[in-house]
């Protein structure tokens, strides 16, 4: 039972254990003021020592004393409801300072006083120190098991964990982050075909930390970083719309899940070598399992034949998916996330960005953007949906989206703020004008005025370059500006060096 709980189970039942207590308006025996007196001596020990408890450094052990403390309270109630001249109720008033000071803390720290009917409840966030899959049942499960014995626990890996826990560690929690609205998408891939769930966190929170629309130099992209052959070879690519199937989670998973199961059926069930083959090429990998006869990946003459790249991606993998399962260990706290599935229907047009803005940050330290875009891979974040359409959410989500983004200032707000042109704040001044009496004829005749400069009808591509951001620059009509260079929507994707005919644009 936790303190919070333990406490309000004792203050529900306060009226009753205070109804058993005689009137105490006779005046106490010598015996009884002592024993009463011993009695609240022990209950304000224990609550102080709760209080101490709550501050410690150390939230294991603090966890522990704050338990032992109110079992300690629990004893002194025992003894005082035995006690004819002890008032029950008197002495529950340290679990009531408690309960407030509980609640008051709890809502500070989650922001849940700012709302009213928050529709999360208090089971959806809890033990969120560690995620389901690593709870001690779990971890205790065949699949736990397996991975830790699959896997070489080496200083290589340790040296990964080494990194995820230092330089790396917000890239680990935002990779938990994102997994988590997308693990009801992802991880079903994993276990219909026996794959360690880690495995799949380990390999993401190394290609893309969760983030679904990042690319590579390659040509690889998504979640899980698929090359567009490989992806092909899997089922993933344009699926007739102009979508890139590899953007989405729940496609990219299933083709993760059987390429992994192909190369650990080719390869003795090597989880490294499988990754290797992931990250440096399945027919390197085969043959060096082949001429090696078969030797692990940490074996001199099989590590050696793969590229730097693998040999850091293997191992750093590795520790991602150990941190995962055993987040405890090293001091890991997982990002409080609310993620139950729920759809939100715009009642209205808006694009991701101008949700983004209404929603708000309520319940998220970053906001919502990157949610909306992982649920929603198909849609650019600047795209204006019609209303009508439907967006993957989650019940918060859904809930903001009700109280803020169908109507009112912050619905303004975002549409005015995401349709904002820099252009419109650059004001276009004219030739100088020189001072009166000193003009010169050359300098006053309209032949020596600057010419305008040419409006340019190419662009060369740069990188960190978008569609979006090129149209903006040059004043461009985003359709016109695709159907002339053959982008598809929503992505309109572009490469650098690429050149752009600019068309429908001012200059």
């Amino acid at each position: 039972m936790t303190p919070r709980i333990f406490c309000a189970s004792l203050l529900l039942s306060l009226p009753l254990l205070a109804a058993l207590v005689p009137s105490t308006a006779h005046a106490l025996s010598r015996r009884d003021e002592v024993a009463v007196a011993a009695l609240q001596q022990r209950m304000d020990a224990a609550e102080k020592h709760y209080r101490d408890a709550k501050m410690m450094e150390d939230e294991d052990a603090g966890a522990k004393a704050a338990q032992q403390a109110l079992a300690e309270m629990q004893g002194v109630v025992a003894d005082c409801a035995k006690l004819k001249a002890c008032n029950v109720a008197a002495m529950l008033e340290a679990y009531e300072r408690l309960l407030k000071a509980n609640a008051e803390a709890d809502a500070e720290a989650t922001g849940e006083g700012e709302f009213e009917d928050d529709p999360i409840d208090a089971s959806e966030l809890a033990g969120t120190d560690v995620p389901d899959q690593a709870s001690a049942n779990v971890l205790l499960s065949e699949e736990g098991r397996r991975f830790v014995r699959m896997v070489q626990f080496n200083p290589a890996v340790q040296a990964g964990i080494r990194r995820w826990l230092t330089d790396m560690r917000p890239s680990l929690m935002d990779s938990y982050e994102n997994y988590r609205y997308m693990q009801h998408l992802m991880s079903p891939s994993f276990k219909r075909r026996g794959l360690p769930e880690a495995l799949l966190f380990g390999i993401m929170a190394k290609e893309s930390n969760g983030k679904v629309h990042v690319g590579s130099r390659a040509g690889a992209v998504g979640p899980l970083q698929f090359m567009p052959a490989t992806g092909r070879r899997f089922g993933l690519g344009d699926d007739g719309t102009g979508f890139d199937t590899r953007y989405d989670p729940r496609a990219s998973a299933d083709a993760a899940a059987e390429y992994l199961s192909e190369r650990m059926a080719q390869l003795n069930n090597s989880i490294e070598l499988s990754l290797a083959g992931y990250n440096g090429g399945e027919g390197r990998a085969l043959r060096v399992f082949q001429a090696s006869g078969g030797r692990s990946f940490w074996d001199a003459d099989v590590y050696n034949q793969f590229p730097a790249e693998t040999k850091d991606y293997v191992p750093m993998v590795i520790a991602a998916a150990w941190l995962f399962l055993h987040p405890k260990d090293y001091g890991i706290r997982w990002p409080r996330v609310s993620v139950r599935p729920a759809t939100v229907q715009l009642s209205r047009p808006a694009s991701l960005y101008e949700l983004t803005i209404c929603l708000g940050n309520y319940g998220s330290r970053d906001g919502y953007l990157r949610a909306l875009r992982n649920l929603n891979p198909r849609w650019a974040p600047a795209t204006t949906l019609p209303a009508g359409t439907t967006l993957n959410a989650t019940t918060r989500i859904n809930w903001l989206y009700a109280l803020h983004c169908r109507s009112g200032r912050r619905v303004e707000l975002a549409r005015e703020l995401v349709a904002s042109d820099v252009n419109a704040a650059i004001v276009q001044v004219g030739a100088p004008v020189p001072v009166s009496g000193q003009a010169t004829d050359a300098a006053s005749s309209p032949a020596a005025a600057p010419a305008a400069p040419a409006r340019p009808k190419t662009y060369r591509v740069k990188r960190g370059d978008s569609v979006h951001a090129i149209a903006n620059k040059f004043r461009c009509n985003l359709a016109a500006l695709a159907r002339a260079n053959r982008l598809k929507a929503p992505r309109y994707t572009i490469r650098p060096g690429q050149t752009l005919l600019l068309k429908g644009c001012e200059g």
